[in-house]
C-alpha cells in the first residue's frame, strides 16, 4: 500500500502560473526577477492557507535558477533546481518563528547569514509566523535586516501583520495576499477532482469553496475529507453531511415559504435543521446571506458580487426575481437584529422561531400588494399650517345639489375662488356631475338622492397629533343627531327656487363665523384651555380669522393644527364657503407665560436687563 499524500502537498504549486488567485503576487515577483531590482527583505502577510508560503519557496527556488525562463520561472533541470525539488539545497532555510523565537535564535541565524551560498546567487531565508518573534529578537533582528550582506535575501510570513512592530515593517516590502475567492477555489478543485477521477456536481464543490471561507489548504483538506466519505462520486447532500453544513436547498426552500407566508412548514423546516445538530445562530446566520445574495441579484451592477456560480447562480437569479426589494431589505434588518439578540438570550429557539414568523408576515404583505408603502388618505388632517385638506372624489356621475346659503356644485368645483364680498349678485347655475373636489373645499359631496338638514361632520383623523397624542378632531368629536334620509328631495332645496346661494353665503357667513368661534372657544377651554385662552379674542371679518398668540410656541401649536380647527369650526357654524386664517405673534398680550428657552430668555431680560449683562460677561450659550 503505497503512502497517502494529501491534496495540499500533492497539488501544491511549483511555478508562478499555478498560483490560484493571487495573479498581483506572482506578477510582481516576476517582473522583479526578470529586472533583477530584488530587495533584500520581503513580508508575506494574508489569511491562512491563501499562498504565502508556497510563493516564498517558488520565489526562493527562481532567484537562484542558473537558467531561468524568458518568464521568470524557474527551470527545474539546474543543479540548483535540483537540488531544491530533492529537499537537499543549502541556499534556501526555512525557520519556524514560532519555536525558534528567542533571542538566541536570531544570533544563531546572523552568524549564518555571513556564509555566501554554495550553489546559486543568494541564500534565502523564509522565516513563517514571523509575529511570533519577541520584542526582544525583533530588536536583536532589526541591524541584521536593514543591512544585511549581499547574497541575503529575508522572506518572513505571517497572518498577523499588526503585531510586527512597525521598525521591521519599514525595512521590508510589503505584500497582502488575498482570500481565495469561491469562484477561483471551485475551479482549482475541479481540476483536482479531474486528477484523481472524482465526479462531481458544481453545488458540492461550492459548498467546500464556501466553508473553506478563502483557504486553499482548508478547501483541500475538506476535499479529501468528503472523498474518503463518499467515495468518487460527490454528491451535495452527502457533502453538507460530511461537512456538517446547511446546503442551499434548505435556504431556498426557506425562502419559498417565507414568500408564500407559509410559517407553520418554516418552523417545522427550523425544528428540522435543529434535529441535524445546528444552531439557531447559524441558521440566522446562513439565512440572513442568502437574502444578501438575493439583494445582490436584483441589481446587474451588484451580480458579481454574488460569490457563486453556474447552477447555484441560476437559482439565486431565479429566487430574486421573485422577491421584492423592500422584503429583503426588511428581511435582512430583522435577521440582523435577530441575530445579535441571541447572544444575549436565554431561549434562542423562542428569537429564532420569532424571526420567522416576522419574516413569513412580510411574505403575506408582499402578497398583499402592501408591502411597499402607499399614501395616507388625504381626507384627513396633516398638520399643513394654512392648507385645506383634499376630500375623496365621488362617482362620476353624482350630483350635489345645492342648500340654503351653499352655492353648487359647479361654482365648488371651479379653482379655488376666494368669495368677494364687493360682488353684488351672481347668476344661479344649474348643478352638474362632480369629478373631483377642489383642493381648497371644505365642504364634503353628497350622493345624489339624499338629503341632510344638517351638515356632514368629517371623521376623526389621526393627522394634526397634538401633545396629549390626540388629534383635534378627536378631541372634539361630539355626536351630532343625523336627520332621517329620504329619497324625495325637499322642493325647499331646489336650486331653482333659490333667490341667490351665493348671497345668502355673503350675508351670512360672518355670523355664523361668529357663532361658531364661540362654540368652538368653548369646546376648547374644556379640552385644550391654550387654546382656548387664544381663541377667546379673535377678529372676524367675512370670511377672515384674525387670531393673535403671545409666542411662537402658541403659534406652532395653532399652525399645526389649523386644519383641525378650521374644519371644526365649519361643522359648528355650518359654512360651507372659504375660511381664511391669519394668525399673529403679540408680543404685548399678558396671561400666557412664555414657553420657549428664547421666550424664557426674553422675559427675564426684559424684567431685570442685567441678565443680558451676565450672560455677556460670562459668554454663556442657550440651552
Amino acid at each position: 500500500m503505497d503512502n497517502f499524500i494529501v491534496s495540499a502537498r500533492k497539488y501544491r504549486p511549483a511555478t508562478f502560473a499555478s498560483v490560484v488567485g493571487q495573479s498581483h503576487i506572482t506578477s510582481t515577483l516576476k517582473n522583479a526577477i526578470s529586472r533583477r531590482q530584488l530587495a533584500h527583505a520581503y513580508l508575506f502577510c494574508g489569511p491562512r492557507g491563501v499562498g504565502k508560503t508556497t510563493c516564498a519557496r517558488i520565489f526562493a527556488k527562481a532567484i537562484n535558477c542558473l537558467n531561468p525562463g524568458p518568464d521568470a520561472e524557474a527551470c527545474n533541470e539546474c543543479e540548483s533546481c535540483r537540488a531544491f525539488n530533492e529537499g537537499r539545497s543549502f541556499n534556501i532555510h526555512e525557520l519556524d518563528a514560532a519555536s525558534n523565537n528567542s533571542v538566541d535564535d536570531i544570533r544563531n541565524l546572523t552568524d549564518q547569514v555571513r556564509i555566501p551560498p554554495q550553489i546559486g546567487r543568494y541564500s534565502v531565508y523564509i522565516i513563517d509566523e514571523v509575529h511570533m518573534l519577541s520584542v526582544q529578537a525583533f530588536n536583536a533582528f532589526l541591524k541584521t535586516l536593514e543591512e544585511p550582506p549581499a547574497h541575503a535575501v529575508f522572506i518572513l510570513a505571517t497572518t498577523e501583520k499588526h503585531k510586527i512592530i512597525p521598525t521591521i515593517l519599514s525595512r521590508c516590502q510589503i505584500y497582502d495576499f488575498n482570500r481565495i475567492r469561491v469562484e477561483d477555489g471551485v475551479e482549482y478543485l475541479k481540476y483536482i477532482a479531474s486528477q484523481e477521477g472524482v465526479t462531481y456536481d458544481d453545488e458540492s464543490l461550492h459548498l467546500i469553496a464556501r466553508k473553506a471561507d478563502g483557504g486553499m489548504r482548508d478547501a483541500l483538506s475538506m476535499f479529501d475529507k468528503v472523498v474518503s466519505f463518499c467515495g468518487q462520486n460527490l454528491t451535495v447532500a452527502q457533502v453538507a453531511a460530511t461537512l456538517n453544513v446547511l446546503d442551499y436547498d434548505t435556504y431556498f426552500t426557506i425562502a419559498e415559504q417565507i414568500l408564500a407566508g407559509d410559517y407553520t412548514n418554516a418552523l417545522l423546516l427550523f425544528d428540522e435543521v435543529l434535529r441535524k445538530g445546528f444552531s439557531g445562530q447559524t441558521f440566522v446566520a446562513g439565512l440572513n446571506s442568502h437574502f444578501r445574495d438575493l439583494l445582490m441579484c436584483k441589481n446587474p451592477q451588484t451580480l458579481p458580487l454574488l460569490e457563486v456560480t453556474g447552477s447555484v447562480a441560476e437559482r439565486y437569479r431565479t429566487q430574486a426575481a421573485q422577491c421584492p426589494v423592500p422584503l429583503l431589505f426588511e428581511g435582512i434588518n430583522l435577521l440582523t437584529a435577530v441575530d445579535a439578540s441571541l447572544r444575549t438570550a436565554t431561549n434562542q429557539r423562542l428569537h429564532v422561531e420569532l424571526g420567522l414568523m416576522k419574516l413569513c408576515g412580510l411574505g403575506q404583505k408582499k402578497n398583499d400588494e402592501a408591502l411597499t408603502p402607499s399614501l395616507p388618505d388625504l381626507g384627513g388632517s396633516r398638520n399643513v399650517p394654512d392648507g385645506s385638506a383634499r376630500q375623496p372624489a365621488p362617482a362620476a356621475a353624482t350630483v350635489v345639489p345645492p342648500r340654503d346659503g351653499q352655492p353648487s356644485s359647479a361654482l365648488a368645483g371651479t379653482a379655488a375662488e376666494k368669495p368677494d364680498p364687493g360682488r353684488e349678485t351672481r347668476k344661479p347655475v344649474s348643478p352638474v356631475p362632480v369629478a373631483s373636489p377642489p383642493a381648497s373645499a371644505v365642504s364634503q359631496s353628497r350622493p345624489a338622492g339624499k338629503a341632510e338638514p344638517g351638515p356632514s361632520r368629517p371623521a376623526p383623523t389621526t393627522g394634526g397629533v397634538s401633545l396629549s397624542g390626540r388629534s383635534i378632531l378627536s378631541l372634539l368629536n361630539t355626536s351630532r343627531p343625523a336627520a332621517p334620509v329620504s329619497g324625495d328631495a325637499d322642493p325647499a332645496e331646489n336650486p331653482e327656487n333659490l333667490p341667490d346661494a351665493d348671497e345668502a353665503v355673503e350675508e351670512d357667513v360672518e355670523s355664523r363665523l361668529q357663532q361658531g368661534c364661540e362654540l368652538l372657544t368653548r369646546e376648547l377651554l374644556a379640552e385644550r384651555p391654550r387654546l382656548g385662552i387664544a381663541f377667546q379674542d379673535v377678529s372676524i371679518r367675512g370670511n377672515r380669522i384674525l387670531l393673535k398668540v403671545p409666542n411662537e410656541s402658541l403659534y406652532d401649536e395653532v399652525t399645526n393644527h389649523l386644519t383641525d380647527i378650521r374644519k371644526r369650526l365649519c361643522d359648528l357654524g355650518d359654512v360651507r364657503s372659504t375660511i381664511e386664517f391669519q394668525v399673529e405673534i403679540s408680543e404685548n398680550k399678558t396671561g400666557l407665560k412664555p414657553i420657549k428657552v428664547e421666550d424664557r430668555l426674553r422675559y427675564l431680560t426684559e424684567k431685570n436687563p442685567l441678565v443680558a449683562k451676565l450672560r455677556r460677561d460670562l459668554d454663556l450659550d442657550i440651552e
